[in-house]
Formats: structure tokens, sequence, C-alpha cells
């Protein structure tokens, strides 16, 4: 007796292989069968001619390490099909975070992953799993161990490369993270401090991953005029440890790198893997990104943290080089040079003195209050003591499906969790986003193409091996919908809007969407106990 029977549905199955009709049988939260199940018997059947049954969606790119001990934490995610969320990326993840620099680590991480208090603090990966996992999931996670905070942890926000006792003390986190079941290694070369190691001094530090096979996940030292430089780089790094690299978010940054430099890195990604390199990138379906507002500032300011930064903002001096550096460097992600201030705007504030501008540009605040940008930006980043982020118009529509359309693509969010104040609309509805707009609406890709991207694809990216495929022996993940009724609601003006048109949300064989309508559940798992490194 099976619990549950998807009966006739068109099954676009994960692989990428054109779909075909079948019935689906669910027993103990795995798939069961797959095939001609006339004769079956189960406790609930669903009729399912007409409607399209896929693996549930994975998110390779996600910042929601702290989100998921929130309450209604699912909701957003499940309703536009996600089961599983990789997180930790960036170089940002949640754990370990403990000793003399983790409170520092912790005001870093807080415009990404949201103010992490005393109890989130985990002193390593295993706790972390474990707290997760008591609290019950709505759906399925993974966590990167990030650099950035391993870095952070042994020599707060010092420049240079680190000391022999400074490396043997990250590695010695990397491996125990690896062991305790963290999915690969994430970095954050465009944010302090991973921005200050040399290209020698990085693979130093990733030494424990030669051959490894552990992923690398890598927000590139830049994204802007020396984006491609910042890819050459990678992959020099990738050469050196012979273990599979992953560019997150490619994208080229301003109008006059737009349809230029995505090209020629697709060329080098190309290139690289015919040479035997596992390359491969991800890109968010969107024009907009969304990070730290400190990101716009030229790096070097970030030595020793967000406090010294912060008084470094109130300093005239500091002030005037910050400016000469942002009015003509390209040398750095130079953001607000290559888009404008028009394109920078504030989110997450928290002070009484800007909250009233919640949403609006850099260049917006600036002519209400009668003041220069530069000083608008520096004045407001300090008064909220470098706490806030921001949502930055950067990239070129074309580029982004040309990346979406090459074979070697996933299709992330990069969503971020802040504690308050607006959120980017990638939060609610990337994956609706990518059936509607970029299969249905303008068949950039096919249904089998898009789905493949964000299941199968994904899941061997990380070596989830029961999950990304509908076949006899896998995870019970899965979606039913009509591709034309998926509709991604939120906007950048009120992103907070559930995505819509998923029928049938299951997760490890639990029905946590029914008839379009979200239940949540609690059948999620923290995937590290299932990791094979």
């Amino acid at each position: 007796m099976l619990d549950t029977l998807i009966r006739g549905a068109k099954i676009v199955d994960g692989t990428g292989k054109a779909a075909f009709t079948a019935d689906v049988g669910i027993l103990d939260g795995m798939i069961e069968a797959v095939g001609n199940l006339s004769g079956a018997q189960a406790f609930e059947t669903i009729e399912a001619a007409g409607r399209v049954l896929t693996p549930g969606f994975i998110d390779m790119h996600r910042h929601a390490d702290a989100a998921l001990f929130r309450e209604g934490f699912g909701e957003a995610e499940l309703c536009q099909g996600l089961t599983t969320l990789v997180n930790g990326n960036c170089g940002m993840s949640l754990a370990p975070l403990s000793g003399a620099h983790a409170d520092e680590c912790a005001k870093y991480l807080a415009p990404i992953t949201g103010n992490i208090p005393p109890e989130l603090r985990f002193a390593s990966i295993d706790s972390y799993f474990k707290a997760a996992q008591g609290r019950g999931l709505p759906l399925s996670c993974a966590e990167l161990i990030g650099m950035g905070t391993l870095r952070t942890l042994a020599a707060g926000f010092t420049t240079g490369d680190l000391s022999p006792l400074e490396l043997r003390d990250l590695h010695y986190h990397m491996e125990a993270a690896l062991a305790d079941g963290a999915c690969g290694v994430s970095l954050g070369l465009g944010y302090a401090p991973e921005i200050f190691y040399s290209t020698d001094g990085l693979v130093r530090a990733l030494a424990p991953l030669h051959r490894s096979g552990v992923p690398i996940c890598v927000h590139m030292r830049q994204e802007g005029d020396g984006v491609v430089d910042a890819l050459r780089e990678m992959l020099e790094v990738a050469r050196a440890l012979q273990t599979p690299l992953e560019i997150s978010h490619l994208k080229a940054i301003g109008g006059r790198n737009a349809r230029k430099a995505v090209p020629e890195m697709l060329s080098l990604i190309e290139k690289a893997r015919q040479d035997g390199l596992d390359v491969m990138c991800d890109v968010y379906p969107y024009t907009a990104g969304s990070t730290q507002l400190i990101h716009v500032l030229p790096p070097e300011f970030q030595e020793g943290g967000t406090e010294a930064l912060t008084k470094r903002l109130l300093d005239d001096a500091a002030r005037k080089e910050m400016r000469a550096r942002m009015e003509a460097g390209s040398d750095f992600e130079n953001i607000t040079l290559l888009v404008g201030f028009d394109n920078v705007v504030a989110i997450g504030l928290r002070t009484d003195e800007y909250r009233r501008f919640e949403g609006k540009s850099i260049a917006e605040i600036a002519r209400t209050l009668q003041k220069d940008p530069f000083d608008t930006l520096f004045d407001l980043l300090a008064a909220e003591q470098c706490g806030t982020g921001m949502i930055d118009y950067i990239s070129d529509e074309e580029d982004v499906r040309d990346i979406l359309r090459t074979p070697f693509s996933g299709v992330i969010s990069d969503a971020t969790y802040p504690s308050g104040g607006r959120v980017h609309p990638r939060v609610y509805g990337t994956f609706a986003r990518l059936i509607e707009k970029y299969v249905v609406q303008e068949r950039v890709l096919t249904l089998e193409q898009a789905v493949h991207k964000v299941t199968g694809h994904a899941a061997d990216r990380f070596g989830f091996e029961k999950k990304g495929v509908i076949a006899a022996g896998m995870d019970a993940d899965l979606l039913l919908f009509s591709p034309e009724n998926i509709h991604e609601q939120g906007t950048y003006a009120r992103p907070n809007l559930p995505a819509t048109g998923f029928d049938e949300v299951f997760v490890l064989g639990e029905r946590v969407i029914e008839n379009g309508v979200y239940r949540g559940g609690s059948s999620g798992e923290m995937l590290g106990a299932r990791m094979g490194y």
C-alpha cells in the first residue's frame, strides 16, 4: 500500500531528458515506483493528468543560515517550489562562530543573514546542524563552510596573507566543518577580510582541498571592470587545487562591461572545461543584486572590521580619501562609479534618522537632505554603524539570458535575510520567475532545461545522491503544477509576496502545499549526515 499515488502526470524528471507520462508512487518519504501503476493501491491518490511533475527545486546559493530558526520560515521558499537550500555562501557561514573575533564576525554577517543572537552562535557545524534539525524543518538544508567566517575567527579583519599559526587554525576549522557534513567551501573574495588574500595566499588557505572533490563556490574578487581577470585568478586556483569550482552569480557590473565581459568569461569557462577542469557557473535571473551597503566602499578602508570602518566614515581625511578612490578607482568593484548612486538603494535601515529612507536610492536621499551623495552615503553608513544593506541595479538582461542558456550554468537566488526592512524580491520569487519569464513567456529555456538546472544539475554539484531526479529510490521531494499558472507576485516595491501556481509540493513525502494552499511541515532535514566526502 502506497502512501500517495500521483497518477498520469507529465514527468520532467530532472535529468534534462524529454518529458514522459507516468504514475509515481510514494512510500515512507521515498519514491517507491515510477511507471504504469494502474494496479497499485494508495491511501491517497492525486489525479495529475495535464499537469507537470518535477523533482523539488534546489537553490544552490542562499543565505538562510539564521533565518531557518525564525518563526514562519519555509513559506516563501516552498511556495516557489524549493525543497532544498544550500546556505553559507559568499564566504559567510553562520558556524562556527566562537572565539575572540566572534562578535565582530556576527556584526559583519548581520546585513546578509540577519541579526545573530547568542543562542545562534554555534561553535561547530555539527552543533548548528543538531540545533536546526531539532526545531523541525519545513524543507531540507545543506551548509557550505564560509572561508570569510573562518578567516575572521582566525585573524579578524587584518590585511595580507595569514601567518602559519593562523593558517593552521583556519585549516583545523575547515577540516572539522567538512567532517561534520558541510557540503563544500565558499569564498567571498569581493568582501573583507578575504579580499586581502593574494592569489598564492588563497591557494595556501585552501590547500587541504587539493584533489578532495570538495566544491569551492566563489564570489569572485571583482564583478566589475576586473571581472575577467578575477575569473582567470579562480581558474588558476582551481588548476592548482584540482577540485571542483563553482563561479557564483556570474555577471558583469555596469553598462561599459555589458555584452563584453560575460561572453568572454563563458568562453574561458568552456575552454577550461575542455581542458579537464571541473568548473561551472550560476546566475540569478534578475538585473539587480543585494548585499551589504559597505560593499560600495574601497576594500582597504574595511581593515579592522565594521567598528574601525565606522570611525573612518566620521573622519574628514578618511572620507576625502574614500571619495577620491570612488570617483576614479577601477582596481576594486567600484559600484557607484559603474552604475551611479541612482542605482544603489538602501535597505535594512534601523535608526530613527534614516529609517524613513528605506527603499530609496542614495541619490534620492541626497536630494532630500540637500547633500552631496558621497557625504550622504558616508553619513548614513556611520549612523547605521555599517549594518545596512542595499539593492543595486547592476547587470544586463541579455547577459543574464546568455548565462541561462549555457549548459554548464545553474540557477540560484542569492537571497539574503536581513532582520528588518525591504528585501530583494528574489527571496520570494526566483524559481517561479525562472519558469514564468524564461520558460513560458520568453522561451529562453525549455521546461526540461530549466528544471534540470535547479534539480539534477544542482544535486550532482553537491553530491545529493537522493535528490534532484524522479526515479525509484530517490527522495520524494516533488512538485506538481501547470507551468502557465506559475507566477512571481513580488516586485521591488512589494517584494514580500509568495509565489503562486504550485498545486502540490512534497518534502520527503510530506504534502506541504495542498491544492495550492501552504500548510507547512517538519519533514525537512539537514543534509550533512548524508554527505559522502
